[in-house]
């Protein structure tokens, strides 16, 4: 019987394909890799990898400087791994803030959710132009090449709200409490 993955357990098996790696290195590569599309956090990743140490998913290896133990992923756990990239992986869930703030913003001032949408368009603009910056480069395989590509296609819609959004609110400073 093979454990049923969650995406994170999944996730980090999916790195480990690559070789061996701790959970520092781990954390790492989930941030680099990942890190603006799904979000890990460092405790997240240790308790993943001690319970798929515990369920024969993976394998701790002697501890190293700091004592960081490097962890390989076992025949189960590249079986789970089969089983949980071969699954749909289900409906897209958004949750994004600022959607929320905008939702109810007619009880902001509208120059103060012009300033939060204002700072939110300046990190769009930056992460389009990391994501460029970043595909430029050259991308190691075609299917972080897609990733890529995805992520530049949304800064520009989201870019384009943000255009769009601005024309719509109100000048005026009345605000509902």
């Amino acid at each position: 019987m093979v454990r049923e993955l969650n995406a994170t357990a999944a996730s980090l098996l999916g790195f480990l394909h690559e070789g061996p790696r701790t959970g520092w290195d781990l954390v790492g590569m989930t941030q680099r890799r990942i890190g603006k599309f799904w979000s890990i956090t460092t405790s997240q990743v240790y308790r993943e990898l001690a319970a798929m140490d515990r369920s024969g998913l993976v394998e701790a290896g002697e501890s190293g400087p700091r004592d960081r133990k490097p962890y390989t992923i076992t025949g189960a756990g590249r079986a789970a791994f089969a089983e949980w990239i071969d699954r749909d992986p289900g409906p897209e869930n958004i949750r994004h803030p600022l959607l929320l703030t905008v939702a109810f913003g007619a009880h902001l001032p509208p120059e103060r959710l012009r300033e939060m949408l204002t700072a939110h368009r300046e990190v769009h603009e930056r992460q389009l132009a990391e994501y460029e910056s970043v595909l430029a480069g050259g991308e190691p395989d075609e299917f972080g090449i897609a990733t890529l590509e995805y992520g530049i296609r949304y800064e520009r819609a989201a870019l384009d709200w943000f255009d769009a959004v601005a024309d719509r609110l109100p000048t005026d400073t009345t605000v509902e409490r």
